[in-house]
């Protein structure tokens, strides 16, 4: 069983300049700010669920190519968000330019 990663461990130093080495830019959300990345948890929970969870990639670049089919094929075009008024990014982005 795993065990919960703390948040202390995404703000030690340690951990700060591995980011920093990788060109990686940190984003964490404020203390007491618990809906800053609700959007994104919410997006990883779909994909894991919806495409990732019963998947072996063999290659990191298998992995790419299916979470990219993923997102410009399904989750954009097609699936519909409760959020956007059960239509999809794509025909919420129509409905807001028109």
């Amino acid at each position: 069983m795993r065990r919960p990663v703390e948040s202390a461990q995404y703000t030690s130093e340690h951990f700060q300049k591995l980011l920093d080495e990788q060109d990686i830019t940190c984003s964490m959300s404020r203390a007491g700010e618990v809906w800053d990345n609700s959007a994104m948890e919410s997006f990883f929970s779909s994909l894991k669920t919806e495409r990732t969870a019963r998947k072996v990639y063999r290659t990191r670049g298998q992995a790419r190519s299916d979470v990219f089919d993923y997102i410009e094929c399904f989750y954009n075009p097609t699936r519909r968000h409760s959020t956007l008024g059960y239509l999809s990014p794509v025909q919420f982005e129509q409905a807001q330019e028109a």
